[in-house]
């Protein structure tokens, strides 16, 4: 670019049809080359960016006469900065630095929430880049009341995109997700930390936990409640879920416990379970776009195949329940799934799909999860117990299992919705 220099043009105003032809025409016109250029709509307020290369004979001519008139016709605001050739060079070299996703979801997001996730990625040092909303557009509140699709399923998110001030800075990651996990204590709002790489754009196969994750709620437990010893193996339960059990060890003593159940109880607990909001929408939008999916549960496979017929699971690993004559017997065919038969599986039906771990998700609730969680390029603790939400790398507790869709960067729009 010798004997030049850059030169940004930036215009603002109301956004019209034939807007950016009747300008770039104007570009057209002068042979100018194009470096950079960009554009965002909020409302109908458009923010407009184009940078060009500004040579010697343009200083002289009558381009930047020609786009303040015609920007004038048109009933918008023009401006003009100029780069020198070394500050354009800068500014391509910065295209090595790092670059992060940041996705704040929730089913409202205000002010505050936006100030605090800027303001600690500001302390960190990094700058943002750009801001997009991925969610629908939502109504205003009439009257107290929110619109009719508001009410059915309220969500909003955006996401950012933020970068290290230089490619040898070194961003302290932990520091970061730290605090942004402190803005989700309240419980109304999720962010997710990611670095933007290639891997964030080419996930493949998602695996899931099944209770309390797929569905509402432990399908042992509701046995136990059947069988008459819901407390008993409710309390053996939740100290496995928070890591204070082997899981191996809690399993046998709470499937010991069925011991004498009808097999008919079976059909009842799968008549009345519920799935989790959102997961329907979720594996159904991953089946159009042609990503794999798999059950990878400690739980029962009489409840996984019913689930795994009804969402058009991929694949299924489960524990098989020992019923003989009718009745449970109170043992579990081997190999019990524990969280190292999970990892083992993800890592089998990954390699046999022919892709990486890097474009694996896994999703779970309880510590049992938490070396898929690890193994996986994206990892995600879904309305998870203490323990497990603070050591995944991300969490979801504020929305339904359909919030995982933004934080792989698919907006509301992409699929009609």
């Amino acid at each position: 670019m010798t004997g030049s220099s850059a030169l940004l043009i930036r215009v603002t105003g109301h956004d019209r049809p034939g807007l950016t032809h009747a300008l770039t025409t104007i570009l057209a016109a002068y042979d100018v080359r194009v470096l950079d250029i960009g554009q965002a709509v909020i409302h109908d307020g458009l923010a407009f960016g184009i940078l060009i290369e500004l040579r010697e004979e343009l200083r002289s001519s009558a381009l930047l006469t020609d786009l303040l008139l015609e920007s004038h016709r048109l009933g918008v605001e023009v401006k003009f900065s100029a780069s020198t050739s070394e500050e354009y060079a800068a500014w391509v070299n910065a295209q090595a630095r790092r670059r992060f996703i940041i996705t704040l979801l929730g089913p409202a997001i205000g002010a505050s929430h936006i100030a605090q996730v800027s303001g600690i990625l500001a302390t960190a040092g990094l700058n943002i880049d750009r801001i997009d909303r991925l969610s629908s557009r939502v109504p205003l509140t009439v009257d107290g009341d929110v619109g009719t699709n508001l009410q059915v399923c309220p969500r909003f998110c955006v996401e950012f995109t933020a970068t290290a001030p230089s490619e040898a800075t070194l961003v302290d990651e932990d520091t970061v997700r730290t605090g942004l996990a402190t803005l989700t204590q309240a419980g109304d709002v999720d962010v997710a930390f990611q670095h933007d790489s290639i891997f964030r754009r080419n996930r493949r196969l998602v695996a899931f936990d099944m209770d309390s994750t797929l569905i509402q709620g432990e399908v042992i437990d509701e046995l136990a409640a059947l069988a008459g010893v819901g407390e008993q193996v409710k309390a053996i339960t939740e100290a496995a879920m928070r890591g204070e059990l082997d899981f191996q060890e809690s399993f046998r003593r709470r499937v010991g416990l069925l011991k004498g159940l009808p097999e008919s109880a079976l059909q009842q607990v799968v008549e009345r379970m519920p799935l989790t909001d959102g997961a329907e929408r979720l594996v159904g939008t991953l089946r159009r776009l042609g990503y794999k999916t798999a059950i990878l549960s400690g739980g029962f496979t009489f409840f996984g195949s019913v689930l795994q017929q009804r969402l058009g699971i991929d694949h299924l690993h489960a524990n098989t329940l020992d019923v003989r004559e009718g009745v449970v017997t109170g043992e579990v065919l081997p190999p019990i799934v524990d969280g190292a038969r999970k990892a083992e599986m993800l890592q089998v039906i990954a390699a046999s799909e022919g892709l990486s771990l890097e474009q694996c998700i896994a999703v779970g609730d309880g510590a049992n999860d938490l070396t898929m969680l690890r193994l996986a390029g994206l990892g995600i603790a879904f309305r998870a117990k203490p323990l497990v939400r603070s050591s995944a790398k991300q969490s979801i507790s504020a929305m339904g299992l359909d919030g995982i869709l933004y934080l792989i960067g698919i907006r509301d729009r992409d699929i009609g919705v």
